[in-house]
């Protein structure tokens, strides 16, 4: 198995939700990163489903992939972790976490803490003090990276943190709207889907977001810079992490250098009308 890996040139690629623009960008960055390299890459949509993303690591180890890259589902693995130990290939996590993964296959992100830190520092700067945080289940693990630097800093300044579950979706921000409390001044949302249907939802309630009330999401794709008010974000340079990533499991490969167990990338806030105010936009 591992001499007809190695020469078919193949690299596994499993997305865990290839609708949302964040994930869609890191896989054309790997795959176009990849292919500079003369490796052909095969992507498979897991479409938040465990069950099929087992069924998409197992097809690829059949087919011989050289290395494999997963942006794992939520929920129980399965068979996954044992999968990729017989086939006994590189693989890497990124994103989000395999549960019970720890040590046994690399992983990289990025540095949520400190871009939820930095989001909320923002916001208190811009005078809001009744923050709250929207969408995610708190028993996720990434939801606590994106919630922690948040509860930091709102503690730091001696308020009152307000986190708010739900769907990690445009659909669960635009119905959030409706249940926001009216005292609420800023919003940092767990992802910019989730901030681009609050925004609507707001609107539709004559509640205009960068006067009324300040909001900034998270992850800065592209649609952020292109919506009125134009969207705040914490930016993650999602291309560059694919082409980083890309980067890592080659010299695995070719070199048998084995990544970090742990690789965080760093992020930045990037400020716009709608935590500005709309006349700075």
């Amino acid at each position: 198995r591992s001499a007809r890996s190695a020469s078919t040139g193949l690299i596994g690629l499993v997305i865990n939700d290839l609708r949302n623009p964040f994930f869609t960008e890191f896989a054309t960055s790997m795959q176009m990163a990849l292919a500079e390299q003369g490796y052909a890459t095969v992507i498979g949509n897991s479409d938040e489903d465990p069950h099929r993303q087992a069924q998409l690591v197992q097809s690829m180890i059949e087919h011989g992939v050289a290395g494999l890259v997963i942006s794992p589902t939520f929920g129980d693995p399965g068979a996954v972790m044992d999968q990729i130990a017989a086939a006994q290939i590189p693989a890497m996590q990124v994103l989000r976490k395999l549960d019970g993964s720890q040590g046994r296959i690399p992983f990289s992100s990025f540095d949520y803490t400190a871009g939820g830190a930095a989001a909320t520092r923002h916001l208190l700067e811009q005078g809001a003090t009744r923050i709250a945080f929207l969408g995610g289940r708190p028993d996720r693990q990434i939801t606590a990276e994106r919630t922690s630097g948040y509860l930091a800093e709102m503690a730091a300044a001696g308020l009152e943190p307000l986190v708010l579950s739900g769907p990690i979706t445009r659909h669960g921000g635009h119905e959030a709207a409706a249940s926001l409390p009216t005292e609420t001044q800023a919003v940092l949302c767990f992802n910019d889907l989730v901030a681009l249907g609050l925004m609507n939802g707001l609107a539709r309630q004559g509640r205009p977001v960068g006067r009324d009330l300040r909001l900034v999401g998270f992850d800065n794709i592209e649609e952020c810079a292109e919506v009125w008010p134009a969207l705040s974000s914490v930016s993650c340079d999602i291309a560059r992490f694919g082409h980083d990533t890309a980067g890592r499991l080659l010299n695995w490969l070719n070199s048998g250098v084995v990544p970090l167990d742990e690789t965080r990338a760093p992020v930045g806030l990037i400020a716009r009308a709608s935590s500005l105010g709309a006349e700075n936009g």
